[in-house]
């Protein structure tokens, strides 16, 4: 039997005990297997903000925050951390989530890792023409997790969904 998934719930929750930061926004994740809160970092805010900005200057609508996306987003984010390395692993796994959860018709996902700045993220992914192809993409919500690993490396998990 493949445990990885408790491990990866145990590992989250974890994280979530352990960490804190100075300008956190809680959001709370009701779907129907879990039930947590998740803090939303300052850099998350700035990503999100900056993102939609993008999206208006250039004739897109803006994107809504949707709840149900955090959980994913901060448990890729977490793996990558874990393993130290970026990555699009199991990316089936949360599409088939959000459509069961958020009645998703499209997912996608841009990560990264490295950026020390929420500028420098999202004008890295504005340069790449497959990130820059989900940020305009057709989709109405999306979030995205920042987390630090303990080298101080940043790793960023974003998702977009219609």
């Amino acid at each position: 039997m493949n445990n990885y998934p408790l491990k990866l719930l145990v590992l989250f929750f974890a994280l979530i005990l352990t960490s804190c930061s100075s300008n956190e926004t809680e959001i709370v994740d009701n779907t129907p297997e879990l039930s947590t809160t998740i803090s939303e970092k300052s850099i998350e805010a700035d990503i999100l903000d900056l993102i939609n900005d993008y999206r208006v200057n250039n004739g897109f609508s803006s994107l809504s925050k949707l709840q149900v996306i955090k959980s994913q987003t901060n448990n890729h984010t977490n793996y990558m951390v874990e393993k130290n390395e970026v990555s699009h692993d199991f990316f089936y796994q949360r599409k088939e989530y959000l459509v069961e959860n958020a009645n998703a018709v499209s997912v996608a996902e841009n990560v990264a890792y490295g950026y020390s700045t929420a500028e420098s993220v999202v004008s890295a992914w504005i340069k790449s023409d497959g990130h820059k192809h989900n940020i305009e993409g057709d989709y109405t919500h999306f979030d995205i997790t920042a987390e630090k690993s303990t080298d101080g490396k940043w790793y960023f998990t974003n998702i977009f969904v219609k």
